[in-house]
């Protein structure tokens, strides 16, 4: 019997990751990839020639429905000819951090965003980065008729490239990450927008999660799409009380929940999710790299950095690392360097100082696993996901710091998956998406309680005298 195919995109800040998975059962049937280039600045063609290059030699031979996940807020400016005005700004350029807070002030401050968007914006979030554009590029404004997602254009290139494109959509998911749609209202402010801007812009169609942006001349079917954590919470199938602590190049803590958050702090945005609910989350710009750097700093490779971590005591000797290498988005200081606290000659050892990066890194994250729970969210377990989830010493040290049992699913392009299981859906037309199964590579018990609360009371400390939070 033939079986059907199924295609989810990761189009994500360091690459395009194309999976073809069997619509009924998951299964992934073979991969596509190719690298996309560095920094916070990138023409979207780069995106176009990704895809291009990801899915040549018959990669989508037989796929019937594809979809994509894209990384979120980037800001993509189109004008009337649907042309790119300029290169798009990612999520992790900082430039907008002070149309971030002046956006914030004008309107009502940080209350008034949490209750009415969802969304405290931070330099991250769509909404500033048209501010800054207002302010800095105006010209470059004023030929814009259009501001898309990511993962919008590429949806829409696919469209325009094999026929079938009918104007610019985008999803639930991804539009709440922008600031000027509502997770609260599931409705667009245009009046944010002008707020931003200073002027109206058009705004992309916001399609249901089965639904489809449209079909190829080929017959192709091309979901709706959405952002990057919306797919992976998607491809990994979260039930009620799980957690995901997504360590990519962002850090990530999100869940999925039957009603939008109000967070007046701004650590937890109200997002949407692909399947009709909510997905708060909290998002932070440094995660993996942080073992980068700590690796290169101690001059060992990922191993070498796993076994000093390992030998130290949990704690590190009171050697704390406050991990803002490349500024950070939560807590919400932009220009924000790393910072190495409580260092004496006593705790001055390659063993402590692995352990502080390995801490450091995954402490920034608690705090998001105590906002979730702050808001009513159920947590029984973590699921750890991303490049830095395989590092024993990650595995073993979370938790203690996280407090409750964290399972490692097995390797896999969750984003990807969990694009291809949308495509599936939208293929189907089924009320629900395909029931799709994860599988666990391991489980660990939760250390003891008052050792890990008193490392995360010391980094809190730490905080909040050189930062105020």
């Amino acid at each position: 019997m033939t079986r059907s195919l199924v295609a989810g995109v990761d189009s994500s800040t360091q690459s395009c990751k194309v999976v073809v998975c069997d619509a009924d059962t998951g299964a992934v049937v073979r991969t596509g990839r190719s690298p996309h280039p560095d920094g916070t600045q990138v023409h979207p063609e780069a995106w176009w020639s990704a895809w291009e290059h990801a899915t040549s030699g018959g990669l989508l031979d037989g796929v019937e429905a594809l979809a994509v996940g894209g990384q979120q807020h980037g800001m993509v400016t189109l004008d009337p000819h649907g042309e790119i005005v300029r290169p798009a700004l990612l999520w992790n350029d900082t430039r907008s951090a002070e149309s971030a807070d002046d956006l914030v002030r004008e309107f009502g401050g940080p209350g008034a965003w949490a209750q009415e968007i969802g969304v405290v914006p931070v330099a991250a979030i769509t909404v500033t980065k048209l501010r800054w554009l207002a302010r800095q590029e105006p010209e470059s404004l004023a030929r814009t008729r259009t501001c898309v997602l990511p993962h919008d254009w590429l949806t829409g290139k696919i469209l325009q490239a094999q026929g079938g494109f009918e104007g610019w959509t985008t999803d639930r998911g991804d539009a709440s990450g922008t600031g000027y749609w509502s997770a609260h209202t599931q409705r667009y402010r245009d009046d944010v927008l002008e707020l931003a801007t200073g002027r109206a812009l058009e705004v992309p169609r916001v399609l249901a999660p089965r639904e489809s942006a449209g079909r190829t001349t080929s017959g192709m079917v091309v979901a709706a799409g959405t952002g990057d954590n919306m797919g992976a919470a998607l491809g990994l199938g979260l039930a009620p009380g799980d957690v995901v602590v997504s360590l990519g190049t962002s850090g990530t803590v999100f869940a999925r929940h039957g009603q939008a958050v109000s967070d007046a702090s701004g650590a937890l945005a109200s997002f949407a999710d692909a399947e009709g609910g909510y997905l708060p989350l909290l998002c932070t710009l440094n995660a993996s790299r942080v073992l980068n750097a700590g690796a290169a700093l101690l001059g060992v490779d990922f191993a070498g950095l796993d076994a000093l971590a390992l030998a130290a005591d949990p704690g590190a000797g009171g050697l704390i690392l406050l991990p803002y290498l490349d500024g950070e988005r939560t807590p919400n200081l932009p220009l924000a360097t790393g910072s190495l606290v409580g260092l004496t000659r006593t705790n001055a050892t390659p063993e402590n100082l692995a352990r502080a990066v390995v801490e450091g890194m995954l402490l920034n994250l608690v705090a998001g696993v105590d906002a979730l729970r702050a808001a009513g969210v159920e947590i029984h377990r973590i699921l750890v996901i991303g490049g830095a989830a395989i590092s024993p010493a990650v595995q073993q040290i979370a938790p203690l710091l996280f407090g409750v049992p964290v399972a490692i699913p097995a390797a896999g392009e969750y984003v990807g998956i969990g694009a291809a299981r949308q495509a599936a859906w939208a293929l189907s037309g089924t009320a629900k998406p395909p029931a799709w199964s994860t599988s666990i590579d391991a489980q660990f018990a939760p250390g003891p309680a008052d050792q890990a609360a008193d490392i995360v009371q010391r980094y809190r400390q730490a905080v909040h005298a050189l930062h105020g939070r």
